[in-house]
């Protein structure tokens, strides 16, 4: 498909008519509890989306990728005007960075991996990043490791076979050394029931340098595929971080990015060789930046895995970006449901992600009640 011939029209024969404000409710398959920061994630969010028609009946949608502006600046413009087929989305117009990919796909008959160059394989691995603190829960009555092996077990007949796993109890919801021996424990029992699994860790800042090497030590026969966010970017601290792990597990690799990141700053050490995979959200950093950021990510010899947590359309998201760019080795999963969003067209079955063959993000525009159009 994507080497089918482009419509005759181009991008300036559609004029925009309307943009629509709707809302997106989540549904988790469970409670998705703490992890080292924050207390329970809940069971799922309602997050804001955009539709935006056409005077040609072509219609795109997708999560808005910062605070809704004024849709006057958008009605009556060309798509054209507002969508570069190398380039992206003006910044101007950047709260409609998936919607506006998703139109010119549709407009175009190309998926969005095709329109970003199709660097990379369309099925892409894809890790359980629902792994949080169930062993903790309820404070009444705690239910252990076995609810963390339970959720894993849950989650592989969603068709993940990798799990992300949260740690740093012990910054905040235990004492420091029970919990940093818990977080030990989770980890090994997870190794032993899934020999075979990709098992990365998220402290989400969770440790200081030397309790987090003490960490790696007493698991380092568990082949770590990652480490992530073990605690506050330091230049400094990567390095010592990346020269032990040489040593005690030298294919772990170092992640991070996630949390307010200084992009300039993790390109300078990711160019030092202590940090490995780059993780800004692939919304609320962006598709259209990550588009311009990719190349001079590899060219510092790191690769990226654009943050995904919170919704089931930013997996989704993080899919077509990792098929288009390339230099993405696995995306984030996030279980869970998008409620009246036909998904269907992707399948995750054996820890793969595969990214529909359609146009746009191949996501039929949701037929809502609760839109605001302008």
């Amino acid at each position: 498909m994507i080497n089918r011939q482009r419509g005759i029209m181009s991008l300036h024969d559609h004029t925009v008519v309307s943009v629509e404000t709707i809302k997106i409710t989540t549904r988790y398959p469970r409670t998705i509890g703490r992890n080292a920061r924050l207390g329970s994630h809940g069971d799922g969010p309602t997050s804001d989306a955009a539709i935006i028609r056409t005077d040609t009946g072509r219609a795109g949608w997708g999560l808005l990728a910062g605070p809704a502006a004024d849709p006057g600046t958008v009605v009556g413009r060309p798509v054209g005007d507002l969508f570069d087929e190398e380039d992206g989305v003006p910044d101007e117009h950047r709260w409609l960075d998936f919607a506006l990919h998703d139109l010119a796909g549709v407009i175009l008959d190309q998926p969005v991996y095709a329109l970003l160059g199709a660097a990379g394989s369309p099925t892409v691995p894809c890790y359980d990043g629902g792994i949080y603190f169930a062993d903790l829960d309820p404070d009444d009555a705690p239910r252990g490791i076995d609810a963390v092996l339970g959720h894993c077990a849950d989650d592989t007949g969603l068709g993940f076979t990798d799990f992300k796993l949260k740690i740093g109890r012990g910054n905040r919801w235990m004492e420091r050394e029970t919990g940093d021996e818990r977080d030990i424990a989770v980890t090994r029992a997870v190794r032993a029931a899934y020999p075979e699994a990709r098992i990365l860790v998220d402290a989400n800042d969770g440790y200081d340098l030397d309790g987090f090497l003490r960490y790696l030590d007493a698991v380092a026969d568990c082949n770590l595929y990652w480490v992530e966010e073990p605690f506050l970017d330091s230049a400094a601290d990567l390095a010592a971080l990346r020269k032990h792990l040489d040593r005690v597990s030298p294919k772990t690799l170092i992640a991070d990015g996630e949390s307010h990141p200084d992009v300039d700053k993790l390109l300078d050490i990711a160019a030092d060789g202590a940090l490995d995979m780059m993780l800004m959200d692939v919304v609320s950093y962006g598709l259209t930046p990550w588009r311009r950021l990719m190349p001079t990510v590899a060219k510092a010899g790191a690769q990226a895995s654009p943050h995904a947590w919170g919704l089931p359309l930013k997996t989704l998201y993080a899919a077509q970006l990792a098929a288009g760019l390339g230099n993405v080795p696995i995306v984030e999963g996030v279980p869970g449901d998008t409620v009246d969003v036909d998904t269907g067209r992707y399948l995750i079955k054996d820890g793969l992600i595969t990214v529909p063959d359609q146009p746009g993000f191949g996501i039929p525009v949701p037929d809502q009640l609760n839109s605001g159009a302008s």
